[in-house]
């Protein structure tokens, strides 16, 4: 058993206690007292100096990414419809130096006063980009009118097709192709630089479109670029006709402010857009026609690495059509060699008519699209006329005769 017992403190220790005292002045307990007040309002205005540098800063950065992200948001290249217009297709460039200029003023600020000497070449690299963005090309297809009805058992599905040509080459000469007034070709060779469609419009010899384009040239370039727009009917079970186009020379117009054209539809003419050295062999024994394809010739706007060409060659006697069958693909460049025969079996002994059509596509696994078109070529006989091609491998059985072909778009 444990007895507790408490026992109470001694009263000289709570008099010595309340004894004590500071070994101080009052002056001197003043003094502490002063400069204890004065660190405390020192500390209070440096923190409510550091809250405002942080509300500012903050207010100011989410200002300049907002005005960023709308810029970016207006200059993303697409059909846009503006709405219902009547007039006639118009074209505008618009100079963006000011909005490249500022974009580099804002790319160029460090962000990290320890790095800048390292953002120095960034920055720089940055800068030189932006500034290569000259100018930009705004392309507005208002309206067409007075198109005809191709047939009274359906309606016109009128759209618009342009495409934005850049002269690569001179003193390219074709033999054997003309155009429709018997002409020769005019010897330029020519690159699709961006290919854009308007929407379909139903039932309508006046379409309203009000489609607008763009994209991004530099001006000194602009006296070789031609703008082609070819009015077509839509139809989804065979080829899209092509009603009439119409031929824009952007180096004859002063198109540094907006302008507005009107213009006539023209009887549709194709362009040079490279040539195709093609080989043919008629083998009458086992009735069977070899087309070798060997090289491919164009002109490269711009050098892309992932950019490869292949060929679709479809064979049609005496009006039955044969299977298509394509070559493999082959990197491009500016004479790309296929050097691949595809072996074709011809239905009849007598052929009247037989046409080799030959078409060249561009794939890109970076672009949008699947594949694109790049030209066309045809070569064989008609029931009164035969190309000179043919010709010659009739002459020469069982032996290949190659000739060079102009492609076509």
């Amino acid at each position: 058993m444990v007895t507790l017992i408490d026992y109470p403190a001694p009263m000289e220790l709570f008099s010595k206690a309340g004894e004590l005292r500071m070994p101080f002045s009052d002056v001197v307990k003043y003094c502490i007292l002063g400069i204890s007040i004065i660190l405390l309002l020192l500390a209070l205005g440096i923190l409510a100096w550091q809250i405002y540098r942080f509300c500012t800063e903050k207010y100011t950065t989410y200002t300049q990414q907002d005005a960023g992200h709308n810029d970016l948001l207006y200059s993303d290249e697409g059909p846009t419809t503006t709405g219902n217009y009547t007039g006639a297709p118009s074209t505008k460039l618009e100079d963006v130096s000011t909005e490249a200029h500022r974009l580099s003023r804002y790319l160029s600020q460090p962000s990290f006063p320890s790095l800048a000497s390292t953002e120095a070449a960034g920055d720089k690299e940055e800068q030189a980009t932006i500034q290569k963005m000259q100018s930009r090309l705004v392309v507005t297809v208002l309206q067409v009118e007075g198109l005809l009805e191709q047939s009274e058992s359906r309606t016109l599905q009128p759209f618009v097709k342009i495409l934005l040509m850049w002269a690569g080459s001179e003193a390219v000469e074709v033999e054997g192709f003309k155009d429709e007034e018997g002409e020769g070709l005019s010897p330029v060779l020519w690159t699709v630089l961006q290919e854009w469609r308007t929407r379909i419009v139903k039932g309508s010899c006046n379409p309203l479109f009000g489609d607008q384009f763009s994209c991004v040239l530099q001006e000194e370039k602009l006296h070789h670029i031609n703008l082609r727009m070819e009015v077509r009917d839509f139809d989804k079970f065979s080829r899209n006709t092509v009603l009439g186009d119409v031929r824009v020379p952007l180096g004859q117009l002063n198109i540094s402010y907006p302008l507005e054209l009107q213009e006539d539809l023209k009887i549709p003419q194709k362009d040079l857009v490279g040539e195709v050295l093609l080989s043919l062999k008629f083998l009458p024994t086992s009735q069977r026609l070899e087309v070798g394809l060997l090289k491919v010739k164009t002109v490269l706007s711009e050098i892309s690495p992932n950019a490869a060409l292949y060929a679709r060659i479809s064979v049609q006697c005496n009006q039955f059509k044969l299977k298509y069958q394509k070559s493999s693909t082959v990197a491009r460049c500016l004479v790309t060699v296929f050097n691949e025969v595809l072996l074709f079996s011809l239905p009849e002994v007598h052929l009247e008519r037989c046409k080799i059509l030959v078409s060249i596509y561009e794939t890109r696994p970076t672009s949008k699209s699947a594949k694109q078109l790049i030209g066309q070529l045809s070569v064989g006989k008609e029931k009164s006329s035969e190309d000179e091609h043919w010709t010659l491998m009739m002459r020469s059985v069982r032996q290949p005769v190659a000739k060079w072909h102009g492609l076509l778009i």
